[in-house]
């Protein structure tokens, strides 16, 4: 079996492109640009203005951007700008989020209805 990897961008990192990682991500600087990862952490000072889609989220940053994840845990501190798309779902009390949430299950399922 192979070693877990693991990248962390430091909070005096700012990155410009997208991040397309198999690795798990720990994100404390600032991203312009989609990410797709396994799993991503990001820490309060961070921000990142893109899409985000990984197996597994915890947030504490700003995002701007859409979010689909599987598990994901959107913590106090985090203010989030963009509609969400999920598993599962937790939000700690103060989290702010501007955008609309939907459950992927649901989805799929009323994309199989509308075929039929």
């Amino acid at each position: 079996m192979a070693a877990a990897t693991f990248s962390v961008l430091a909070a005096d990192l700012a990155v410009k492109g997208d991040i397309h990682a198999s690795a798990d991500l720990h994100i404390d600087g600032n991203v312009e640009g989609a990410i797709t990862c396994a799993a991503l952490v990001q820490g309060e000072s961070s921000t990142i203005r893109g899409g985000i889609k990984a197996e597994s989220a915890r947030l504490s940053g700003t995002v701007h951007g859409p979010i689909e994840a599987g598990h994901l845990t959107i913590l106090k501190t985090a203010r989030i700008h963009g509609d969400v798309t999920y598993d599962a779902l937790t939000i700690e009390q103060g989290a702010q989020v501007d955008g609309r949430f939907a459950h992927r299950v649901v989805e799929a399922e009323a994309s199989l209805t509308l075929v039929s």
